[in-house]
């Protein structure tokens, strides 16, 4: 287990660095942009990264988890499909975007070169994808992290000489701001897949063993569609989630503008700094998926417990600690974006969101290795439909507004992130307070 703890520690130290300049990003933005500005970036984030979902197909999921369960004489046969898969599906999805691009509502607001720029991301995401899920799965997380950190040095570097160099409008400003965003995955892009030919060449002077076309399609699809339909679900939800949350505050009396700023203080600031702890569930997320699966393949029951075990200890321990500094250290935290005290409340009331946030990428880890995809999607689209339904309810109530959509949020962490888990503990065999039931190999 020895190399997963590493891969975990070096991812997070990277990603620790990498979520540091990402606060940074956002400060340059929140300046640059403004209240209104930085609304509409976020809003459109999450439309881009449905795009971003939908152009990787969960290839770095799939690929990482077969990789992981087969033997190193298999890899260099897998990867021929794979790459064959990826062809089709990109020259197919560059052919609908094309076409589908120019006609969605979204990018209207938005410069004209938005749209095009976008349609850049879909080759350079997809082959992107086979590479990262093949370090993943080889447990090569140097590489995984080191991509990490070069997207955001890149995304900060640019902006920051960009904008202290030259002066910009509105619209151009925030064009910089998306089109800087989608450059740094082009470096990336660049990066993995140089690493990934020259791995590729080492591969092709070690003895290699075939696998049936049909069997590597079969195992690849089995994961990618279902666990791409479960993020094209919340890839989709969070794309509305701005315009449901801004619908609601208008309903309840606040102006367009206003509810524009509100939620870019919402999304921009104190999502921001929430999410910061983040990078620790996400290392555990690249980790666990590859190695719940070899482990679960092997029926070894007793040492995913002790996994779970581990997760849920460490979970808490960074989370509580992260949350407490949230909410005693709201405002201070908040006026490195604006002065603002409406944002630092924002973050106050958002501390369950975040706890519970923190928990659910392991476990969707977890449920992933362990071949409930299924079940996660249905916890997910539970966990929206009632966290959607909060935020539409009290959110347009005159006496509730914001106070209501994060309620709303609030909600929706907590129940996902308890789903997950006690579907979890039934299936490996242990209790809700981590008592094993099934201990031994192959039970």
């Amino acid at each position: 287990m020895a190399i997963y703890y590493r891969g975990i520690l070096f991812l997070a130290v990277t990603a620790f660095l990498g979520e540091g300049i990402e606060v940074l990003v956002n400060m340059i933005l929140a300046r640059q942009l403004g209240s209104h500005g930085l609304g509409l970036y976020m809003s459109i984030l999450p439309t881009i990264f449905l795009i971003v979902l939908i152009s990787s197909f969960e290839l770095p999921v799939s690929i990482s988890k077969f990789i992981a369960e087969r033997e190193e004489r298999y890899h260099r046969n897998i990867l021929y499909h794979a790459i064959s898969i990826t062809i089709i599906f990109t020259c197919l999805l560059l052919v609908i975007g094309t076409m589908l691009l120019p006609f969605i509502p979204v990018f209207n607001s938005y410069h004209p070169y938005v749209r095009w720029l976008v349609i850049i991301l879909i080759p350079v995401i997809s082959f992107t994808s086979v590479a990262r899920g093949y370090f993943m799965g080889g447990q090569q997380m140097g590489k995984i992290a080191i991509s990490n950190f070069l997207r955001k040095i890149v995304q900060l570097a640019v902006l920051f000489g960009v904008f202290r160099l030259f002066e910009f409008n509105a619209e151009s400003s925030l064009l910089i701001a998306i089109g800087t965003l989608i450059g740094s995955e082009i470096v990336v892009f660049l990066y993995l897949v140089f690493m990934f030919i020259i791995q590729f060449q080492q591969m092709k002077k070690q003895p290699f063993s075939n696998i049936n076309r049909k069997i590597v399609r079969k195992n690849l699809m089995a994961v990618s569609i279902p666990t791409t339909g479960m993020r094209l679900f919340s890839a989709f939800t969070g794309a509305i989630q701005p315009f449901l949350i801004k619908a609601a505050l208008v309903h309840s009396g606040v102006s367009a503008m206003q509810a524009t700023e509100q939620f870019g203080m919402l999304m921009g600031v104190a999502i921001s700094i929430g999410f910061f702890p983040g990078f620790i569930a996400h290392s555990l997320l690249i980790v666990l998926i590859p190695a719940v699966s070899k482990i679960h393949s092997d029926r070894d029951f007793s040492s995913l417990q002790k996994i779970l075990q581990q997760v849920m200890v460490l979970t808490l321990g960074y989370g509580i600690v992260a949350v407490a500094i949230f909410y005693f250290f709201a405002p201070e935290l908040t006026s490195l974006f604006f002065k603002s005290n409406t944002s630092a409340i924002y973050l106050q009331l958002l501390w369950p969101f975040f706890l519970f946030h923190y928990f659910v990428m392991p476990l969707q880890a977890f449920m992933i290795g362990l071949d409930m995809i299924k079940e996660a999607f249905i916890h997910i689209i539970w966990s929206t439909v009632i966290s959607f339904g909060l935020i539409l309810w009290l959110g347009s109530m005159q006496e509730w507004r914001m106070d209501g959509v994060i309620i709303g949020m609030n909600t929706g962490s907590v129940l996902l992130a308890l789903m997950h888990y006690l579907t979890i503990c039934k299936k490996i065999g242990v209790t809700f307070f981590m008592k094993g039931v099934l201990t031994k190999k192959g039970a």
